[in-house]
């Protein structure tokens, strides 16, 4: 089993979503302090210092290790449990799945990673309300953003960015059919706020509610082995 590790490397010190916010904070604060108005200046000074802050975009080391999923968020998991789909049930899933859910609050890094390789099946963005996060109606009245994915060895499994009390605007980098590696960005949500995910139930997972986890170097958990005509394969 293959435990290094790689770096991430950022493309910029802070996420290219909230570059737009950091180009317009800093403009005001410079027009503020042109016209010499101190304390509005200031003041200014201390937001944009803070936009530059929220959307900072660290190095991660992403694990080698062999079917290891990575957390997608940074936060703390509020949900460790196993859900039912089919009439009734959640909407992401068909028969039954463990969900894991992460809070991420605003003084999170808010950059969304990749939990594992694989193939994105479909994107499916679901305009919603803005309930807070934290609370299990977010996930189906929220809006939200899912990505369902398939692994090399037959594994499916979702990803959703869903919005929040503060969050109003949930982004993503990738498109449908392309491939995707554990630890790459894909995403973000401006000003919030939670990430779910839809496991195998054969997946074993080993956080637990009220657990802290990082973007990209927390692993959440495992996928099981399949088998294969040569034995078993590899995840």
């Amino acid at each position: 089993m293959n435990k290094e590790i790689e770096l991430s490397k950022p493309y910029l010190p802070v996420a290219v979503p909230g570059l737009v916010f950091i180009f317009a904070s800093g403009v005001i604060t410079g027009l503020f302090f042109y016209f010499e108005w101190a304390i509005p200046a200031w003041a200014a000074l201390f937001l944009t210092c803070f936009v530059c802050w929220f959307f900072r975009d660290p190095e991660r080391f992403i694990t080698k290790e062999s079917g290891a999923l990575v957390s997608p968020a940074d936060g703390k998991v509020i949900v460790v449990e196993q859900v039912t789909g089919g009439e009734g049930g959640n909407e992401y899933v068909d028969t039954e799945a463990l969900k894991i859910s992460i809070f991420m609050n605003v003084f999170n890094v808010h950059v969304n990673r990749v939990p594992f390789d694989g193939i994105i099946e479909e994107i499916k963005y679901t305009p919603g309300k803005f309930f807070n996060a934290s609370f299990d109606k977010a996930s189906v009245h929220n809006e939200r953003n899912a990505l369902t994915i398939k692994t090399d060895a037959g594994h499916t499994f979702k990803v959703v960015q869903i919005a929040g009390l503060i969050a109003r605007r949930i982004v993503w980098t990738v498109k449908e059919k392309s491939f995707i590696r554990r630890g790459d960005r894909y995403g973000m949500i401006r000003f919030g706020s939670r990430l779910d995910l839809y496991l195998p139930c054969d997946t074993r997972v080993i956080v637990e509610v009220g657990q802290k986890v990082k973007a990209g170097s927390s692993i959440l958990g495992y996928f099981k082995e399949k088998e294969t005509e040569n034995g078993k394969g590899k995840v």
